[in-house]
């Protein structure tokens, strides 16, 4: 939804970020992080290097807009398919298989979120002094939601809150990271599957869930 107090300059300077990192998208695609240069994206869309620098400083600085854009679309997805009201274990997998499929609608971005130096991750019990970016939001998201689980009994009282966490993010990051490289997972010529990829999906995320329960009769 456009945001109507912008002004006229303001929305052009959105559209032609935009336009910046939609074609820093399409070069990594191409390319790889190594191809990707300020210059090669001026190529791109034919602006010169001089005007893509007033919008972006550097390499590294295109390269971290576009994690965080990529974090911020895993924050509104989130928000959107969450019901708050829905019983716990059932937010839990639609969390889980909800970070997957918002991977893969732009996989090459998902794929440029994770190039390069890895996000910064909070090494300690302590969050507060966690960066505010959307990455940090997301991976807070994640601990929310282990936290619920374990203050609430469905998941087992002696899982450590970040490492489980960890975990988690762990798996959902391997799974979308291999349908990004093999679109046709898990269908292959050397291991066929009887799932389509979005039963997959649903199956990982149950799986994932399903194995920090503390019962075997998991909330559901």
């Amino acid at each position: 939804m456009q945001d109507t107090d912008q002004s006229p300059a303001e929305r052009r300077r959105l559209r032609v970020r935009g336009a910046i990192l939609e074609a820093a998208e399409r070069v990594f695609a191409l390319e790889g992080a190594d191809g990707l240069s300020i210059r090669r994206i001026a190529d791109e869309i034919d602006y010169s290097p001089a005007a893509i620098y007033k919008y972006f400083g550097s390499k590294e600085e295109l390269l971290n807009e576009l994690k965080e854009a990529f974090f911020g679309r895993i924050l509104e997805s989130v928000n959107t398919i969450v019901d708050r009201s829905e019983p716990f274990a059932k937010r839990a997998r639609k969390c889980t298989a909800g970070y997957i499929r918002t991977a893969l609608e732009k996989p090459h971005h998902y794929v440029a979120a994770f190039a390069g130096v890895a996000p910064e991750m909070p090494m300690s019990g302590d969050l507060a002094g966690f960066s505010e970016s959307n990455r940090a939001r997301a991976f807070g998201i994640l601990t929310d939601l282990v936290e619920e689980g374990l203050e609430s009994g469905h998941f087992r009282a002696d899982l450590p809150l970040l490492e489980t966490a960890k975990s988690i993010w762990a798996s959902m990051h391997g799974l979308a990271m291999m349908i990004a490289h093999f679109n046709d997972f898990p269908s292959m010529a050397t291991m066929p599957s009887e799932m389509s990829q979005d039963q997959f999906i649903d199956f990982h995320a149950d799986l994932v869930v399903r194995s920090l329960e503390a019962g075997t009769e998991g909330a559901r």
